[in-house]
């Protein structure tokens, strides 16, 4: 993870910040994604008749794929971390879309831009275009804009 600051993102804006590590998705992290959601359709958590389905197989649920912005796309990739902040928030999201299909198995990462940085009092709230990216697949599996405020 790279140290930057507040200023040096300032200059960046249009410009790629981030490129996650790829990630695995396995049935472990799909199953627990279902209990912590409540979210146990068969298409996720049961292969057997996932199979039968033109899914082929379990796929991971969308909000699954969309929840690894927030933490393994930025703690095991590249995604700067900024120096003389007090705190980084998840503020909202924008224009989020579900894709391609994620088949369990698959490896995902993220592709992050630098759309925006506003300033506020006592903050600054950062625009980032999320594209994220499934092995192989022509299409991404999802893209979405995350809103961050960094509290300085």
């Amino acid at each position: 993870m790279t140290q930057t600051s507040l200023e040096d993102l300032r200059v960046r804006v249009g410009q790629e910040i981030s490129l996650s590590d790829w990630i695995t998705v396995t049935q472990e992290m799909v199953n627990q994604f279902a209990d912590a959601t409540g979210d146990h359709q068969f298409i996720h958590v049961d292969p057997e008749r996932a199979a039968q389905t033109p899914f082929g197989g379990p796929i991971a649920h969308g909000f699954l794929t969309l929840s690894l912005l927030a933490g393994r796309f930025r703690t095991q990739g590249s995604f700067p971390q900024l120096e003389g902040t007090r705190m980084v928030v998840n503020y909202g999201l924008n224009r989020v879309r579900f894709i391609t299909p994620v088949p369990v198995g698959s490896r995902l990462r993220n592709r992050a831009v630098l759309l925006n940085v506003e300033d506020g009092s006592g903050y600054a709230q950062l625009t980032v275009a999320n594209t994220i990216e499934l092995e192989g697949a022509p299409k991404p599996a999802a893209t979405a804009e995350t809103l961050m405020r960094v509290y300085l």
